[in-house]
């Protein structure tokens, strides 16, 4: 990310990575008020996820080393993403898959065991040789995804079998004639038909959609990227347009609340509330009772029953547990805003239709990390960032100076976004006044690097061309 960045270069740079990665996991958390109790039932859900398998093509992604190493010292169960992660599609895999099961063109790209897919079907080899027709025999021990992936390899490879789940881990073989086997194809009793095989591959996919029925308010924080994976993982691959992706997501998502935003902005009118100021939101002050001592209490919120877990230990980086933490997080800050901004004694449980009020100005504004914006507004203009003044260095006596030979000149002091302006000069921004007032101060008497506010009318090789 740099300074430099407007909000459809920073996208840009996002739609590249997001193409190429993966993701292993989802959070979800809903809540709910109880009506004779005055606090929000939370249910949160972990959800490990693997791209769809049954389709034309295999698909490929991408795993950084360090985002490995980082998962699996927070506790990452790889073998559940690996062997049980539920399937997704999004809407251009989804007609490329219907469009092969209507013409008998599709194959299986199995996500089951080998070992339990080569065993089921050397079981089956070896057992129809010698069997009768309407003879039958048992697989068993599966689970998942197995079930039906070991029911269309057996299917595809033999003409002569039928197969019918029993249960949630056994398959029931029978041997038929192909008359009667195309006859069971076509019938109701198929447990392998052409619309249970498209969702079963959609998996995750039709509880997104039902999200986006629902049409609730969707919380994240700093999501800017999980908003992209969400478009292009579930809904349709990221278009090259920034401002198509905008509309897109409002119309998926019309509501939208970045906790980052809000606690940026109560950090300026509410400082003193210490868990709003770190970046950690883990901080045990989120849940204490006396985070607003002399207003009403904070909403009281308890896990579901079954949900119980995160209330018992902590799970840091594990999605549902994050989701919690994100929920509680925008209650809590809503909370406070709502006491500042009545002079009347806020009532004692204060409905969320309340908390959305004083939450309005920061609806559908989502947190853009260091760069030419504040803020991404989906559902309007982007809001300027107001840094402080860039910087120009002229350089002298110094031939061949490269941005990066600049970044390391100044990174010891300060960390400045580099950018060349022209042969012999560059521009610096920071987002921190304090940084600009130093380098001016010790770069005063440089040899070599002359540093001065930029000024456009006056730096600008553009401006000074039209003027020759």
């Amino acid at each position: 990310p740099s300074l430099f960045d407007s909000p459809a270069e920073r996208y840009e740079k996002a739609r590249q990575s997001v193409q190429h990665f993966t993701l292993v996991q989802l959070g979800k958390c809903c809540s709910d008020t109880e009506s004779d109790l005055p606090r929000y039932v939370v249910h949160s859900y972990n959800f490990f996820l693997f791209p769809s398998t049954l389709g034309i093509r295999d698909v490929e992604f991408t795993l950084s080393a360090s985002s490995i190493q980082f998962l699996s010292h927070y506790g990452f169960d790889y073998n559940k993403f690996l062997k049980d992660g539920i399937p997704y599609m999004n809407e251009v895999q989804e007609k490329i898959l219907r469009q092969h099961l209507l013409a008998g063109t599709w194959k299986v790209c199995s996500n089951a065991d080998r070992d339990v897919l080569k065993k089921a079907i050397d079981d089956v080899t070896s057992w129809i040789a010698a069997a009768k027709e309407e003879d039958t025999m048992i697989l068993q021990d599966l689970n998942g995804y197995q079930m039906l992936d070991v029911q269309l390899v057996l299917r595809q490879a033999l003409e002569n079998v039928w197969t019918e789940p029993l249960g949630d881990t056994k398959i029931m073989v029978k041997k038929v004639s192909p008359e009667h086997r195309q006859l069971l194809e076509n019938s109701s009793y198929d447990h392998c038909q052409k619309k249970l095989i498209l969702l079963s591959a959609r998996g995750f996919t039709n509880l997104f959609q039902i999200l986006v029925k629902a049409k609730k308010p969707l919380v994240g924080h700093n999501m800017l990227m999980d908003l992209m994976h969400l478009h292009d993982k579930f809904y349709r691959p990221l278009p090259e347009s920034y401002e198509e992706f905008k509309k897109n997501i409002h119309n998926l998502f019309p509501v939208i609340i970045d906790t980052k935003t809000v606690t940026k902005y109560v950090q300026k009118v509410r400082c003193t509330y210490l868990f709003l100021k770190t970046k950690n939101l883990t901080h045990p002050l989120l849940f204490s009772s006396n985070l607003n001592p002399k207003g009403p209490p904070c909403p009281v919120i308890a896990l579901a029953s079954g949900c119980s877990r995160y209330a018992e230990k902590k799970f840091p980086h594990e999605a549902g547990y994050d989701a919690f933490l994100c929920g509680s997080v925008l209650l809590m800050s809503a909370h406070l805003l709502l006491c500042r901004s009545t002079d009347d004694a806020v009532e004692a449980d204060p409905s969320f239709s309340q908390y959305l009020t004083v939450l309005a100005e920061h609806v559908n504004k989502v947190n853009f990390i260091r760069g030419g914006v504040s803020s991404i507004n989906f559902s309007g203009e982007d809001a300027p960032c107001h840094h402080p003044p860039a910087l120009v260095v002229r350089v002298r006596g110094w031939p061949g100076l490269t941005e990066r030979q600049i970044y390391h000149e100044f990174k010891a002091r300060c960390r400045f976004d580099v950018r060349r302006l022209s042969k012999n000069q560059f521009i610096l921004l920071s987002n921190k006044y304090k940084q600009v007032r130093l380098v001016l101060r010790d770069y005063r008497h440089h040899p070599h690097l002359q540093v001065s506010i930029y000024r456009h009318w006056r730096h600008s090789p553009s401006v000074n061309c039209l003027l020759q």
